[in-house]
């Protein structure tokens, strides 16, 4: 059963996501985190647009991947705590500051009814928590009909 939301459904997740200090580049499609990027910059380089992402923790800053931006296909934020709200101000700057436009993915440990405001900060892809069930998380994504809010998005999913 998909884990993974993006725009609005289940799908299979065509990333694989590399633990801290792993090297193995090989693969289809690879989520690297932060500090392997700008450890191996130049080897992961030679790799297509659609073939890297990366992912990094919601206390790190995304000014460092300014310049690097267009070379993700796929930028995914983790999320330590439910409680832990670094990450919606991560994904609003990068859709906001820095026009971030490719998959903006929301991981760790997030919450059903978290999934809307994660998508109103700019995220368009969530990879849910064993425990979350996806009947209640897409009911909780489309629960909102309208804000009185700015957002980075205003309309829901789907």
């Amino acid at each position: 059963m998909p884990r993974l939301l993006r725009h609005g459904g289940p799908v299979e997740d065509d990333w694989r996501r590399l633990a801290p200090g792993e090297q193995d580049f090989g693969g289809p499609k690879i989520l690297v985190p932060l500090d392997t990027w700008l450890a191996h910059r130049e080897a992961l380089s030679g790799r297509a647009p659609q073939r890297i992402g990366i992912w990094f923790e919601g206390d790190q800053e995304p000014d460092v991947l300014e310049g690097d931006l267009a070379r993700f296909d796929c930028i995914a934020i983790r999320f330590p705590a439910f409680t832990d709200g670094r990450g919606f101000s991560c994904a609003r700057l990068l859709r906001e500051r820095y026009r971030y436009r490719g998959e903006l993915r929301a991981i760790g440990d997030i919450l059903p009814d978290q999934l809307h405001y994660l998508w109103r900060c700019g995220f368009d892809a969530f990879e849910l928590p064993d425990e979350v069930q996806l009947d209640t998380a897409l009911a909780c994504l489309a629960a909102f009909s309208s804000s009185y809010q700015s957002a980075v998005r205003e309309a829901a999913p789907g």
